[in-house]
């Protein structure tokens, strides 16, 4: 597979606007406050990823199929994202969402925020969600459960890129672009890490030293993405530590 460079990228606060399961919990479950006291304890290393998020979740009585509905109305897509996208296409770079999210939503949001046809070309790989038949009662399905992210993304990435056959000495620039914690383990399998400003995953990049560049929407991933691959920019130019 020949291709001149690969983009991963997260989902939620990072194609779109509003982070989906954040959203739920806030306005569904049990409210900010005690989101954003679970967001720390997983920031500063009390919990887990996986148990943080497994808590917000089950927090959301809501029935799956209207939990989906309510995200339809109320989440937003970047705005540099579906022009970032259509220019991939034009130069053979594929697209894949690696998410900590549930694929149901995505491929809904996907679908409604960029185009049916869409859904079918970019890969998604995240977890899944099982609901129960009788009760209508669901839950999130990892992908990694034996892991403390529930989805070891770093793990995704390394499992598509053998799929498709490149190697070490055989890899086009790879970029990931993300904003979350969750996001922190697939920065070591990338050239170059696109940090949202004013996310927790800069914060984790500064305090642990993990190089990576900023952006604010996709239009300026876009913009580097571009110079990189076609002007033969250095990766290392974007690079802030």
């Amino acid at each position: 597979m020949s291709v001149p460079a690969i983009v991963f990228t997260d989902w939620d606060g990072t194609v779109t606007l509003q982070d989906s399961n954040d959203y739920l919990t806030e306005n569904l479950g049990f409210g900010r406050s005690r989101r954003l006291e679970i967001n720390d304890e997983i920031l500063n290393g009390k919990k887990s990823f996986k148990d943080g998020f497994s808590e917000m979740l089950k927090s959301i009585p809501t029935p799956f199929p209207e939990c989906i509905d309510y995200l339809l109305k109320h989440v937003d897509l970047d705005p540099g994202f579906k022009e970032f996208y259509s220019w991939c296409v034009t130069k053979n770079i594929p697209v894949v969402v690696i998410s900590s999210g549930m694929a149901p939503i995505i491929k809904a949001l996907l679908g409604k925020l960029v185009g049916t046809d869409v859904v079918e070309n970019i890969k998604i790989i995240s977890n899944s969600v099982k609901i129960d038949d009788v009760t209508g009662a669901w839950e999130i399905v990892y992908k990694d459960s034996d892991t403390g992210f529930g989805h070891d993304k770093s793990k995704s990435i390394r499992e598509y890129l053998a799929k498709k056959g490149f190697s070490a000495d055989h890899m086009p620039p790879v970029f990931y672009c993300g904003d979350g914690v969750s996001d922190v383990s697939a920065a070591k399998e990338t050239k170059l890490l696109f940090a949202k400003e004013g996310r927790d995953l800069i914060i984790h990049c500064k305090r642990e030293n993990i190089p990576y560049t900023t952006f604010s929407d996709f239009s300026e991933i876009f913009a580097k993405v571009k110079s990189i691959v076609e002007d033969k920019k250095p990766i290392s130019d974007y690079i802030l530590n």
